[in-house]
């Protein structure tokens, strides 16, 4: 009996300085320098302020992506999808072959795995979004062409 009590304590022992071992960790706002959005990737004005990067506990990352009136992403496909929360403003995006939609501020959008797509601000509306984007393979995104501007605004 005695055995099996030692052997609890040291068990928990070792579950309690495992737990130790791990803690959260604050990213403090302002801290992480935004950066401009690269003209190989967006069409107009981005800016993009990162979050938090891919880890191996979670294979993803986070940023926000913030469109002045008229600027918008290249086509491009997530091979691991990504999640995008518009928290302010209005903007587009379309899937290849479909038609383009408008979303606003509280809106999510899934864009799954592979699906060929872009996303950016209306012609009148600057448009922010949080951008939850899933890492397979050490891979987030494949940029495609440019959004020609028949494309944009049609």
């Amino acid at each position: 009996m005695k055995s099996i009590t030692i052997l609890g304590l040291v068990t928990s022992l070792v579950l309690t300085c495992a737990v130790a071992e791990e803690s959260q960790s604050i990213t403090k706002a302002g801290t992480q320098a935004s950066i401009k959005g690269s003209s190989e990737y967006f069409t107009g004005n981005v800016r993009v302020d990162p979050l938090f990067p891919v880890t191996e506990a979670s294979p993803f990352s986070g940023a926000y992506v913030t469109f002045e009136p008229g600027a918008r992403s290249f086509w491009h496909v997530h091979p691991s999808g990504q999640h995008l929360v518009v928290t302010s403003g209005m903007g587009w995006t379309q899937e290849v072959g479909k038609p383009k939609v408008e979303v606003k501020e509280g809106d999510v959008i899934w864009c799954p795995p592979g699906v060929k797509h872009w996303h950016g601000a209306t012609t009148t509306s600057s448009m922010t979004h949080m951008a939850l984007t899933g890492t397979l393979n050490g891979k987030n995104v494949e940029w495609l062409e440019a959004v020609l501007d028949e494309q944009y605004k049609h």
